[in-house]
């Protein structure tokens, strides 16, 4: 059952983000978007090279999370996007407050699942490899 729930998560965030960068590369080449788009969200890219690094990062780990590759590094640098996410719509647009949470749900569950990846992290006194 958990290794269904991370395949679902893992699909689940794949998909999500890959629309969400198509959106926005329609923004950046001056298309109107096909999903309505956060003004408040905009006006945090006033700076067209923050969108882009942002979504190059996310198409790249989008492709990732589909092809079930490299997971834990996909984790890392989705974790402060999500965060991000459910910040600006908890405060600035509460319009797509359930999508942010079901990407923290998700997110989080796949850090669960990937726990054993992440717990040297938090060793206090890690030993170096040799």
């Amino acid at each position: 059952m958990s290794k269904i729930l991370m395949q679902i998560s893992r699909l689940f965030l794949g998909v999500v983000f890959l629309v969400a960068i198509i959106n926005g590369y329609f923004v950046i080449f001056g298309f109107d978007p096909f999903i309505d788009t956060s003004p408040e969200a905009m006006a945090l890219f006033e700076f067209e090279y923050l969108l882009i690094i942002e979504k190059s990062l996310e198409i790249i780990c989008g492709i990732l999370l589909l092809f079930n590759q490299f997971i834990p590094i996909v984790i890392a640098i989705f974790s402060p996007i999500v965060i991000n996410i459910v910040l600006l719509h908890l405060f600035l647009d509460p319009s797509l407050l359930l999508l942010a949470v079901l990407l923290l749900l998700a997110l989080g569950y796949l850090l669960f699942y990937f726990r054993a990846n992440f717990i040297s992290i938090l060793e206090k006194n890690p030993k170096p490899l040799q």
